[in-house]
Protein backbone atom coordinates (compact mmCIF):
# COMPACT_ATOMS: atom_id res chain seq x y z
CA UNK A 1 0.00 0.00 0.00
CA UNK A 2 1.06 3.75 -1.17
CA UNK A 3 -0.19 6.48 0.66
CA UNK A 4 0.08 10.33 -0.42
CA UNK A 5 -1.48 12.06 2.46
CA UNK A 6 -1.68 16.33 2.01
CA UNK A 7 -3.56 18.33 4.93
CA UNK A 8 -5.28 20.52 2.89
CA UNK A 9 -7.83 23.50 3.93
CA UNK A 10 -10.57 21.76 1.45
CA UNK A 11 -10.44 19.80 -1.48
CA UNK A 12 -12.44 18.71 -4.58
CA UNK A 13 -12.69 16.12 -7.05
CA UNK A 14 -14.27 16.73 -10.39
CA UNK A 15 -14.76 14.19 -13.16
CA UNK A 16 -16.49 15.70 -16.73
CA UNK A 17 -16.77 19.07 -14.82
CA UNK A 18 -19.11 17.03 -12.18
CA UNK A 19 -17.93 17.09 -8.35
CA UNK A 20 -18.01 13.50 -7.12
CA UNK A 21 -16.02 14.36 -3.96
CA UNK A 22 -15.42 17.55 -1.42
CA UNK A 23 -14.05 18.18 1.69
CA UNK A 24 -13.49 21.19 4.31
CA UNK A 25 -10.27 21.17 6.15
CA UNK A 26 -8.38 17.81 6.39
CA UNK A 27 -6.69 15.49 4.49
CA UNK A 28 -5.97 14.49 0.71
CA UNK A 29 -5.27 11.18 0.51
CA UNK A 30 -3.64 9.60 -2.64
CA UNK A 31 -4.19 5.62 -2.45
CA UNK A 32 -2.53 2.82 -4.08
CA UNK A 33 -3.20 -0.60 -3.19
CA UNK A 34 -1.18 -3.81 -4.66
CA UNK A 35 -2.07 -7.26 -4.45
CA UNK A 36 0.18 -7.63 -1.33
CA UNK A 37 -2.13 -5.59 0.94
CA UNK A 38 -4.24 -6.99 3.26
CA UNK A 39 -6.94 -6.47 5.85
CA UNK A 40 -4.19 -6.20 8.50
CA UNK A 41 -2.40 -3.66 5.99
CA UNK A 42 -5.13 -1.34 5.94
CA UNK A 43 -5.73 -1.13 9.25
CA UNK A 44 -2.24 -0.67 10.28
CA UNK A 45 -2.39 2.22 8.16
CA UNK A 46 -5.97 3.94 9.03
CA UNK A 47 -4.76 3.71 12.67
CA UNK A 48 -0.91 5.29 11.71
CA UNK A 49 -3.29 8.01 9.60
CA UNK A 50 -6.05 9.10 12.56
CA UNK A 51 -2.82 9.42 15.21
CA UNK A 52 -0.70 11.51 12.95
CA UNK A 53 -0.84 14.87 15.01
CA UNK A 54 0.07 17.86 12.10
CA UNK A 55 -3.23 19.65 13.42
CA UNK A 56 -2.62 22.95 15.15
CA UNK A 57 -4.17 22.77 18.57
CA UNK A 58 -5.29 26.27 20.57
CA UNK A 59 -1.82 27.50 21.44
CA UNK A 60 -0.23 27.14 17.40
CA UNK A 61 1.42 24.41 17.87
CA UNK A 62 0.84 20.93 15.54
CA UNK A 63 -0.36 18.96 18.11
CA UNK A 64 -4.05 17.73 16.84
CA UNK A 65 -5.06 14.39 15.12
CA UNK A 66 -7.40 14.89 12.47
CA UNK A 67 -10.54 13.45 14.78
CA UNK A 68 -9.13 16.48 17.28
CA UNK A 69 -9.35 18.48 14.72
CA UNK A 70 -12.91 17.78 13.61
CA UNK A 71 -11.21 17.11 9.92
CA UNK A 72 -12.91 15.94 7.06
CA UNK A 73 -10.61 12.82 4.80
CA UNK A 74 -11.15 12.43 1.27
CA UNK A 75 -9.69 9.73 -0.42
CA UNK A 76 -8.72 8.84 -4.55
CA UNK A 77 -7.88 5.94 -5.58
CA UNK A 78 -4.67 6.53 -7.51
CA UNK A 79 -2.96 3.26 -8.59
CA UNK A 80 -0.26 4.86 -10.48
CA UNK A 81 1.34 4.55 -7.31
CA UNK A 82 2.43 1.90 -8.44
CA UNK A 83 3.58 2.43 -12.22
CA UNK A 84 6.91 1.42 -13.05
CA UNK A 85 8.95 4.11 -14.53
CA UNK A 86 12.23 1.86 -15.62
CA UNK A 87 12.72 2.18 -19.47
Amino acid sequence: MKVVLQRVQNAKVTVDEKTVGEIGAGYLILLGICDEDTAQTVEKMVDKIKKLRIFEDSDGKTNLSIDDAGGEILVVSQFTLYADCKK
